[in-house]
């Protein structure tokens, strides 16, 4: 099969990503603070922190669905919380559960926004979709529901869709949370796959270090809503930062276990 996507204006196009003194309050509440980092053109970026540390916030901002109390994000040279934006950059966010239509075939899942956008005919609808499917390896899902999926087929038909969407920014927010060993190495294979096949820019939210430390070309630490450590990847295998290397190589030590420290703390 042919790649239907080659013909398109957007395919080749990448765009790198840059965070400028970025907060974020709800209310009283700071989960972003004066965060700035610089994603460059086709790379894998991957924004590592513990739960609550503000990673898929700041992911949100990217993607323009949370606007900034102060600060900016820019996708090139253009505006992230613009919709405007919109039209010049193909971006996709590959949502952590997925976030598929359960009324939907796996196939139509994938139609929906060229269809709705309507920027091919139905034959040009089902090359895409079919060539996106086939990439991984899910052409025997095609009429399936949701439903009938396993939690790592979910994954793969929520990135499919993300590719029908002809990214030059892609998103991702906790690709391998909920799943086996092996299904995330699946995952963590296939993103980096997908860059070198299309030289897509990838932002990946994770907490899963393995992940990190496999594909990405740089890693920044988030702590607390502020940027703890940002550097090429080798640099956070035998991190200097004890905090940060104890995240990404927690050691298990049964005579003096964290939670016992937790409850101390709080006394």
């Amino acid at each position: 099969m042919t790649n239907p996507f080659t013909a398109s204006p957007f395919v080749g196009k990448t765009f790198g990503v840059t965070v400028e003194h970025l907060t974020k309050r709800y209310g009283k509440t700071t989960v972003l603070a004066d965060v700035s980092l610089e994603v460059r053109p086709g790379e894998i970026f991957c924004i590592m922190g513990p739960s609550g540390s503000g990673k898929s916030v700041l992911l949100k901002h990217v993607a323009g669905l949370e606007l900034p109390t102060s600060g900016s994000v820019r996708i090139g040279h253009f505006d992230a919380a613009d919709p405007a934006t919109r039209n010049q950059v193909h971006l996709a966010l590959v949502f952590q559960a997925g976030a598929l239509f359960n009324s939907l075939s796996v196939y139509d899942n994938l139609a929906l926004y060229p269809r709705e956008h309507r920027e091919a005919d139905e034959a040009g609808i089902r090359d895409r979709v079919m060539h996106a499917l086939q990439i991984l390896s899910l052409e025997k899902a095609a009429l399936k529901f949701p439903a009938e999926l396993s939690g790592g087929m979910k994954k793969r038909v929520a990135i499919a869709r993300a590719l029908v969407m002809e990214p030059q920014l892609l998103l991702y927010d906790e690709p391998t949370s909920e799943l086996d060993p092996v299904m995330s190495a699946t995952l963590t294979e296939i993103i980096a796959t997908l860059r070198e096949q299309t030289a897509v820019t990838s932002i990946v939210v994770t907490h899963d270090s393995t992940l990190a430390l496999n594909i990405a070309d740089r890693i920044a630490v988030l702590m607390d809503g502020r940027i703890r450590a940002t550097g090429p990847t080798a640099d956070f295998k035998h991190h200097s930062d004890p905090v940060i290397a104890n995240f990404l190589n927690p050691v298990i030590d049964l005579q003096n276990p964290r939670f016992k420290q937790l409850e101390q703390s709080h006394e």
